[in-house]
Order: structure tokens, then sequence, then C-alpha cells
């Protein structure tokens, strides 16, 4: 179902053939995000993601690579997060070439002009204060903050404004040298097209090299919990963060480390996930909103990194009932604990997960990312269909004994965004 190969200059090159498509993606991540940032670069990786796009010697502005790719009505996009940086080109087969020589023409051969750099920065500047005044959205950095305090993957990715009003033109040009190397680079093409495309990879790339000078790494990541709640004492100020906010509804996060890319209980974490909070009958949305009406939504989530990951759960409620909402969520993940998932919860878990997974890979750029995210910090890729497989065989035994792996309430970390002025009421509704 697919291909992989090494080029001469080592460029990890994927090719997913899906002919069931007109369309064809090309789709670049780098192993590279936030987490290999200083404090005075913070945020430099989603700079440099901007910066690809400002014009090359090739095409002088950003117009000229828009207007490149919309003459052909094609998607395009990119993404930074903590751990890599992505671009990809959706476009008609026919043009898959066209695509391909724009792509690698904006990450090899970006001017990185000054005055754009200056231009940019105001947007990002934008781009920070629209997040941090979005609850649903800055409550997740909030979370990540404390959960993985002590560590770069705690910074937000879009750094700060102190630290982007610092960053210069050199900053970006050698962030750029240090990670968009040959070891860090994988390309997947997914679509109706055939293994010509590593042919045109390797052109496109014959101009990467991989620097001779070492590259900074980062700290693994290490689970602690919190020293006072290790003693059995109330305290807990390093595991929570409140931010008062007077909002119509408050916001709240809590949740655990979990498992790093490519750990096998990671499935079974999957299932656990849509049993507690992945669907609309799964057992918090049915206690917390069906029930009780505490909150609009609920839901849990799973998150992994390439040293460890997060199970959380998230909720959006009024202020006056967020003690309640939380009695009852923590006593839903009590009860998991204790006594595991039904045979049946267990099976339409699955099931669900095996629905959503094909209808997720239905186009060319999802199935992109399918495999891109496995080669490029696993090393190794599995089909969906070789997924499932692993997935029938997880037990019930497997499941409650990941749920009392993950939910450990001296390593519980928390957010909560709302008109609360006296953090200690929140922490004591949390942690009593």
């Amino acid at each position: 179902m697919f291909e992989k190969r090494i080029l001469k200059n080592g460029v990890t090159v994927v090719h997913v053939p899906l002919v069931s498509t007109k369309a064809a993606t090309v789709l670049v991540l780098f192993r590279v995000g936030s987490r290999y940032e200083t404090r005075n670069i913070n945020g430099i990786a989603h700079f440099v993601e901007h910066m690809m796009f400002k014009g090359t010697k090739k095409r002088p502005t950003t117009l000229h690579i828009s207007k490149a790719l919309d003459r052909y009505g094609a998607e395009y996009n990119a993404f930074t997060s903590k751990d890599q940086t992505g671009y990809y080109i959706k476009i008609d087969r026919d043009k898959l070439g066209e695509a391909m020589d724009i792509l690698f023409d904006m990450l090899l051969h970006s001017k990185i002009d000054p005055a754009e750099v200056d231009r940019e920065r105001k947007v990002i500047f934008e781009e920070i204060k629209m997040h941090d005044e979005n609850p649903l959205m800055h409550i997740e950095d909030m979370f990540e903050s404390v959960l993985f305090r002590g560590s770069t993957l705690g910074w937000d990715i879009a750094g700060t404004k102190e630290s982007m009003s610092k960053v210069t033109r050199q900053n970006i040009a050698d962030f750029v040298h240090d990670y968009y190397r040959p070891s860090r680079t994988l390309v997947v093409v997914c679509g109706n097209v055939d293994e010509h495309i590593f042919k045109d990879v390797e052109k496109g790339t014959r101009q990467l090299r991989e620097p001779r000078h070492r590259e900074r790494v980062w700290k693994p990541w290490v689970s602690a919990p919190h020293p006072a709640l290790s003693r059995g004492e109330r305290g807990a100020a390093g595991r929570v963060r409140v931010q008062f906010k007077e909002l119509e509804q408050t916001q709240l996060m809590l949740g655990f480390p979990a498992y790093k890319y490519g750990d096998e209980r990671l499935l079974t974490l999957s299932l656990l996930h849509v049993i507690l909070g992945g669907t609309m009958s799964s057992r918090l949305f049915v206690a917390v909103r069906e029930r009780r009406a505490l909150a609009y939504t609920v839901r849990t989530d799973v998150g992994s990194y390439e040293d460890t990951g997060s199970f959380s759960v998230h909720a959006g409620l009024d202020a006056a009932r967020v003690p309640e909402a939380i009695k009852v969520i923590r006593a839903e993940l009590s009860r998991v604990v204790k006594s595991g998932v039904t045979a049946r919860e267990l099976e339409d878990a699955k099931n669900t997960i095996k629905g959503r997974t094909v209808l997720s890979l239905e186009e060319s750029n999802d199935l992109a990312g399918w495999f891109a995210k496995q080669e490029l910090f696993q090393g190794k890729m599995e089909t969906p269909e070789e997924r499932f497989k692993k997935l029938d065989a997880v037990t019930r035994e497997d499941v409650l004994r990941v749920a009392r792996q993950v939910i450990q309430p001296r390593k519980m970390a928390a957010a909560v965004i709302g008109p609360f002025k006296e953090e200690g009421k929140v922490r004591g509704y949390l942690f009593k």
C-alpha cells in the first residue's frame, strides 16, 4: 500500500498510492517545533512557517506564490506544533509537478526578507492576541503549561509578544539552517500517481544538505507527582493554573501524563477515551450533560509527543456549577479505575474508532498525514487494516490496566478560565 525510500542526501520519501481519486497531495514535514526553542526565541518555529510563504527569487512575493497555486484550484496550508512543522499542497494529480516545484522552492529558497519579517511580526502579534483571548483555545495552552511544567513542552507554540518582538531575520535564517535538514525531513506523496514521484522529490530537494554542526536537542520530560500531593497534603499550587476572566462560560481542563508516540498502550488509551468522553453517548457526556445539565460541552482527549503524552477532560460550564461538575467528573474517573469497562462498551468503542478512521482517510491529504506522523516519529508505518487487528486484540483487562496507569490523582494537572478571583477555592474543588 505504500513505499518508502531514503534519498542519497538523507531525505525520507513515502509514496502512498490512492487510485480512487484524481487529486494528489504532497506533504513535507520537518521534525522540529516549539519544544526545540530557547526562551529568547520562543515562537520562532511558527515564525519560520509564516516566512516560507513570503517569496523566493523565482516567485518574489506572497502573491506570486498564491497566484501560482490558486490558478489550479489547489488547497495549501502549513502548521506548526511542538514537535513538527508541516507544509502541504493538494492539487489535481496532473498538476502535481507544478505543486512540488512551488513547494520545494518555498522551503529551500525563501528570501526571508527583513521587511517581510517586520511586517509578518505584526500579523503574529495579532495571532497571539486572538489565541489568548479565545478561552476555548487558550485553556489547552494553560493546561499543558501546568502538566509539562519545567519543559519546553509547556511553552506556547506562537511564543509571546516579548519573544517575538526580539526575533531577527538572522535568528530565523539560523533556525532554518539548523533544523530544515535532510535527516529531519519527510516527504509524503499520496494520490493516483506512480513511483516517478521519487525522482521528482529527489530533483526538488537536491540542494538540501546536512549542516556539519550539531543541532540543539530538547531534554526529555520526566513525570513526577507534585511534592505536596505526594505527602498527602492539600496544597496543589504547582498543579493548577487559574485565569480570572469574566465569562459567560467557564473553561475547565484537567488531566494526566500519558504515553508517547509509538507506545503500544496508546491504542488502549484511545478506547478508554472513546468510552469516557469521545462520543455523545460516552460516560462523561451522559453523566455531566445529559443527566445533570452541568455543561454544554464535555469531552476527553489523548495527545502524544516523542517522550510523553496526555489524557485530558475538557468542559465548558457555568461558573457556579464548577464544583459539582468536578465532583461528577472525578467520580466517573474513579469508577473506571475501580471497575473498568463493560464488554459492550469496549466493542462499541472499537467500532467507533474503525468507523472514524475509515471516514477520516477518504482524502489524499488525510491519508498522507496518517503515514507521515507514524514515519516521522516511529520510523515505521502500519496500514489502517493492521491497526484494526491490534485494536481487536485489546481486552477489558488491558483497558483497566491502562486506566489505572494513567488516571492517578497525585499526577493530575488542571487549568481554569473564569470569574474566579480566589485560586485557592478552585484548587480545593479539584484536589479535595
